[in-house]
């Protein structure tokens, strides 16, 4: 798909403070780590906004969103049976080990991706931090254990869900803050790692140079060149 198109909403509901689950109507196509761009206003002012790929199936796709501003404010105000305008899919999603000893590492909305991804995997165990609510860890698949975390250990544990990733992996997959993700690599830990990153972009397929990200290898594009990268690769101090 090279153009937006309008796709029916079937389900627009919050599924915790701020955090909204969101089903369009339609075949899609999309890999894990992939992402639409969404938007519900003409192009000007506000910038489409990029959603990672939740779930997908035969009939519709499935996206998570926080509401942070006023874009993804407007999508969080529209009703069932209402369209919104998608492109995608876009980026170049996670590569993919089935048979794998693996982790998912998330941080709050960084969630979003990992339904999908813990579809194609069998050996998984899930890592997620949250703020003070946790939410979505239950609807990933193929799990032997969970972790959570808080920063003030309300729910789970107490700290960042960085510390508690055991050295036992052969791959991680993660998606969360930059900080995070940081925290994560500097660890060290003998896993072939795989992060997902998160900016802001204005058009998806590479052209405005307006979500770069320092890499060994230069400036590249987060839409295009990622949004996943190979731990080795970015450069999170630059």
């Amino acid at each position: 798909m090279n153009k937006y198109i309008d796709s029916e909403i079937l389900l627009n509901e919050e599924i915790s403070d701020g955090i909204f689950k969101l089903v369009l109507k339609g075949k899609f196509e999309g890999n894990p780590g992939q992402f639409y761009m969404l938007r519900a206003w003409d192009e000007s002012p506000l910038l489409p906004r990029p959603l990672s790929i939740c779930d997908l199936d035969e009939e519709s796709i499935t996206f998570l969103y926080a509401v942070v501003g006023r874009g993804t404010s407007i999508i969080s105000s529209m009703r069932v049976g209402e369209s919104i305008k998608i492109l995608g899919p876009l980026g170049n999603g996670f590569e993919l080990h089935p048979e794998a000893k693996c982790a998912i590492v998330a941080g709050g909305i960084g969630i979003a991706p990992m339904k999908y991804l813990s579809r194609k995997l069998k050996n998984i165990d899930l890592y997620v931090g949250y703020r003070d609510t946790s939410y979505m860890e239950d609807e990933i698949l193929n799990k032997n254990s969970t972790i959570i975390s808080t920063e003030d250990g309300s729910i789970g544990l107490k700290g960042y869900i960085t510390e508690y990733v055991k050295n036992e992996y052969d791959y991680i997959y993660a998606c969360g803050p930059n900080p995070m993700m940081n925290s994560l690599k500097k660890r060290n830990l003998n896993a072939i790692e795989f992060y997902s990153l998160e900016a802001h972009m204005a058009c998806g397929i590479g052209a405005c140079l307006g979500c770069t990200v320092h890499t060994t290898s230069g400036l590249k594009r987060v839409c295009k060149d990622g949004p996943v990268f190979e731990k080795n690769e970015v450069i999170f101090d630059a």
